[in-house]
């Protein structure tokens, strides 16, 4: 009998053991899929993003034996290089803070933004993993060098931009109508990008209200106000709402709402044509309510509002966030105000679909990419985006265009001998919203409107002025150079 209980014992002991040991093989075979299973996520979705990482500090190390590619203008003025003093390399902006809010910064403490962040592999020209490039550089002792970048950007024109914005704070983008080529692009208030100059102001730049380092012409969001106009007209012509008539009487009530038209004033009769010249809200107040919710969805869908898109450095994804909308809102929209934010460059975009009959180009900032040698790697070319317009519809709203710089709100645009098109703005923010005098003023436009060369976008923040008075100005000085530089005047 003990003998028997003995030998249970044994048994069960036995059992007791192995089952310990299946436990522990299972914790270990599960470990050890568990590490696979992350080993091979990170070699297919992170590796590259880890590598790459302009906080990576092995990379760091590699980049001191390479030359950074120089970044170009579309005429070959140097925006960017290298000096190399001694064994150190110091990135050098021969512009200063210019180019801040295009071609960011490369800083060993605050990384890389921008086109340094986007093309930091192209201006290295390394395979971060690859050996061969460490092992040449051991053996020769010398440094190899990065790709170099040329811009879609004209200086001429980037440099005039800044400096008819001056102290004002907000953005201004200028683009090829017919290509998507970005021709100037500056942001304010901007920052110097060198090293030593971001040690020295960091804390400063970041808790500064200003916020310096946004660069407001691809990432700030804005309310469009009456610049969006010229986008609703397009939805008004193709419904055939450009044979009515209305009766401006400076003010309408909406749902007892009160929208009232600038300074009060009242226009009388007008068609859709001269509603837009004189930017009447009581007008496209009630062209919106007659739109109504699903046609507005469809504009909104039309002109690219939520939608991504792809450029060369960051964008901010323009909003249109309704989901029901009341008389109301619809009458919001139809003027531009409301739930609407958009970017100086997809206002661009916008205008610049509508001066190439309805076709929104790919915009692009980087022309190509080319060997220290001359060999170009990358050459981009010209691609549609999407289409905003039937070729009719988007002539018909040109031709409205040109009556506002020619006859309205938008004279301070026009220039002697070249017809130009533009919509004029005055947008309410979250300070006039406080009854505080801060509309931000905007001005889009194109040029000449028979065959558009430049499309620009133009917004000033809280200037408390019209966009016809402030902005207008600004878009015509730059589509003068821009023509001038193209021989057309």
């Amino acid at each position: 009998m003990k003998q028997k209980l003995s030998q249970k014992r044994k048994i069960s002991s036995k059992q007791k053991q192995n089952k310990r040991i299946i436990h522990v093989l299972v914790l270990m075979s599960f470990l050890f899929l568990t590490l696979i299973i992350y080993l091979t996520y990170f070699e297919l979705f992170i590796k590259d993003n880890i590598i790459s990482s302009s906080y990576n500090r092995r990379l760091w190390e590699r980049e001191d034996k390479i030359v950074r590619g120089e970044i170009f203008d579309r005429k070959g003025v140097s925006l960017a290089h290298n000096e190399i003093v001694g064994n150190e390399q110091e990135r050098v902006y021969p512009f200063g803070p210019l180019y801040s809010h295009v071609i960011g910064y490369n800083s060993t403490t605050y990384g890389k933004s921008l086109l340094e962040a986007k093309y930091n592999d192209q201006l290295l020209n390394i395979n971060p993993l690859n050996p061969v490039t460490d092992l040449r550089d051991k053996l020769t002792g010398s440094r190899s060098f990065g790709n170099n970048l040329y811009l879609t950007i004209d200086h001429k024109l980037e440099k005039r931009a800044s400096e008819l914005m001056g102290r004002r704070n907000g953005a201004v983008v200028a683009l090829h109508p017919q290509t998507g080529e970005i021709l100037a692009l500056v942001s304010k208030p901007d920052f110097n990008p060198a090293e030593s100059s971001l040690e020295e102001r960091w804390h400063e730049l970041i808790e500064s209200e200003e916020n310096p380092l946004l660069p407001r012409a691809t990432q700030g969001l804005y309310v469009p106000g009456s610049t969006f106009k010229a986008a609703v007209s397009l939805m008004a012509v193709d419904k055939g709402l450009d044979n009515k008539t209305y009766e401006d009487t400076g003010s309408i009530i909406i749902d007892g709402k009160k929208i009232e038209n600038h300074g009060k004033k009242a226009y009388g009769t007008l068609d859709l044509e001269n509603a837009l010249a004189v930017s009447s809200n009581t007008v496209f107040a009630r062209i919106g309510v007659e739109l109504g919710e699903e046609n507005l969805n469809d504009l909104a869908r039309q002109l690219g509002l939520g939608k991504k898109i792809s450029f060369d450095i960051p964008l901010s994804t323009s909003r249109f966030d309704y989901k029901n909308m009341g008389k109301t809102d619809q009458a919001a929209v139809g003027i531009g105000q409301g739930k609407i934010l958009v970017t100086p460059l997809h206002m661009a975009l916008i205008t610049g679909g509508i001066a190439n009959n309805g076709v929104v180009m790919k915009p692009y900032l980087v022309d190509r990419v080319v060997t220290a040698n001359g060999f170009i790697l990358k050459d981009r070319e010209p691609g549609e985006f999407f289409r905003l317009a039937d070729p009719d519809t988007a002539k018909r709203v040109k031709e409205m265009m040109k009556g506002v710089v020619d006859k309205g709100t938008g004279k301070n645009a026009k220039i002697s001998g070249v017809s130009v098109a533009g919509k004029t703005g005055t947008a309410q923010n979250e300070l006039t919203a406080q009854g505080e005098n801060k509309e931000h003023a905007w001005f889009i436009g194109f040029a000449p409107v028979e065959n558009p060369q430049i499309a620009v976008s133009v917004i000033l923040e809280y200037s408390g002025s019209t966009g016809g008075g402030q902005a207008a100005p600004i878009a015509r000085e730059l589509m003068v150079q821009w023509l001038k530089e193209q021989g057309l005047m």
